[in-house]
């Protein structure tokens, strides 16, 4: 056994607030990504009180809705959920690019953990598979990065 000194993240949800923030294209695949990530939260203690969901057109707006829940000081984390799914223009790869850049700019901004559960896909079997079939649920491991990140930092 190991004596060096460790910090790690419990995954205690009780007496946070947190921010979900949801787009509304591509929900059929998006719904199930905010299930995965309510469902998480709850069961590690969150009370459904202590939780926002915003829905949002799309993933570009991601950042800037991210940054406005994080400038209010009132969540202790937010939890980004989104599914692009590329099609047959760049239109994808600039959307994807600075919907991630943004997120993580604000993150970093304002020192509040964003679980990015942004789905970039090249097929939408690709998403399905991602939004609780075969490769699980990432809207319930973006909940989880949040959740432990908030708790590492809590012993910085």
């Amino acid at each position: 056994m190991s004596t060096i000194p460790t910090i790690a993240g419990q995954l205690d949800a009780k007496g946070l607030k947190i921010a979900i923030v949801a787009t509304r294209f591509n929900d059929f695949i998006v719904d199930r990504l905010v299930g995965g990530a309510v469902d998480y939260l709850e069961r590690h203690g969150l009370a459904d009180e202590n939780m926002l969901l915003v829905r949002i057109p799309g993933a570009f707006e991601l950042p800037l809705i991210c940054r406005k829940l994080a400038a209010s000081g009132k969540y202790d984390g937010i939890v980004a959920l989104g599914a692009v799914i590329r099609g047959a223009t760049p239109h994808f790869d600039y959307v994807c690019a600075e919907a991630s850049k943004g997120i993580a700019h604000t993150m970093l901004e304002f020192d509040t953990p964003i679980g990015f559960g942004l789905l970039t896909c090249d097929t939408i079997d690709q998403a399905i598979e991602r939004a609780g079939s075969k490769a699980g649920n990432k809207g319930c491991e973006a909940a989880a990065a949040m959740l432990e990140t908030i708790r590492v930092m809590e012993q910085l």
